[in-house]
């Protein structure tokens, strides 16, 4: 193992529907090639985008409702529950909409919600999209996302305010790290306990983390802040899963040594 700083995994996140609110867990179970249980499991087409559900192929997230542009979606507040598949949906601290998602009446009832509140700022008509095994994730393949809470703080002196680390919408919150050394791991294999993660990918940021997620204001520019300071506009890392088990909140996260040839 590396003899950096000691690391360890402070939070576990995931989005069971695309742009909408984070829930956190305690432990998480990862499979081989494979999202977070239900992470962007279920998106809301914003008007007719040409998705196969018996074909699914990756789309691009402005087919969808997702903080880039819909930032007022950080104003609701969403549960899924996965034993029952019922999705409640609050709006000023009161469900506002509420439907089982395994059902076409209980996807109508939210579908309902959207065209009806947010009739001015939607495309078209809403649909709650799913297929078994599908993640509409901002990337076509299958990934964790790793956020290194130092980053964010490195984030916080460059833009000149508080950043809650929630508008990187990770699935993962390291801290131990340095700042910026989650981009030293690229093609390394992080290991939690048993679990083995290969890193893939810079996340490249997009205006989404310009949304606080508990105001749903659009109140910073972090993107072209990083670009002008740092040259890119990237915070995060993905990383697939290619030997499962579970991990928890608290778990210590390394990198493997490199094989020696």
């Amino acid at each position: 193992m590396d003899a950096t700083s000691p690391a360890r995994i402070t939070g576990i996140y995931r989005y069971p529907i695309k742009g909408l609110t984070p829930e956190q867990l305690g432990r998480a179970e990862l499979k081989p090639g494979q999202t977070l249980l239900a992470d962007r499991r279920y998106a809301i087409e914003n008007g007719p985008s040409g998705f196969d559900p018996a074909e699914p192929k990756w789309m691009p997230k402005l087919h969808f409702l997702m903080l880039m542009r819909d930032e007022w979606l950080a104003g609701l507040r969403t549960h899924f529950d996965d034993e029952s598949q019922v999705l409640s949906l609050r709006q000023n601290g009161e469900i506002a909409a509420q439907g089982n998602l395994a059902t076409a009446e209980g996807r109508q009832a939210i579908e309902n919600f959207f065209a009806t509140a947010f009739a001015g700022q939607i495309k078209g008509p809403p649909k709650v999209l799913e297929s078994p095994g599908h993640s509409f994730s901002d990337v076509a393949r299958k990934v964790v996302s790793i956020i290194n809470l130092a980053s964010v703080r490195a984030i916080e002196d460059i833009v000149g305010a508080p950043v809650h680390p929630l508008r990187f919408r990770g699935n993962l919150y390291v801290e131990g790290w340095p700042a910026w050394h989650e981009f030293d791991l690229l093609d390394r294999t992080l290991a939690v306990g048993d679990v083995r993660l290969k890193v893939v990918k810079r996340i490249v940021r997009c205006a989404a983390i310009n949304v606080d997620p508990d105001t749903g204001q659009r109140d910073l520019a972090i993107p072209p802040a990083l670009q002008r300071r740092l040259g890119h506009a990237d915070c995060g890392i993905y990383a697939e899963v290619i030997t499962g088990g579970t991990i928890s909140a608290g778990d210590a996260i390394a990198a493997e040594q490199a094989a020696l040839l």
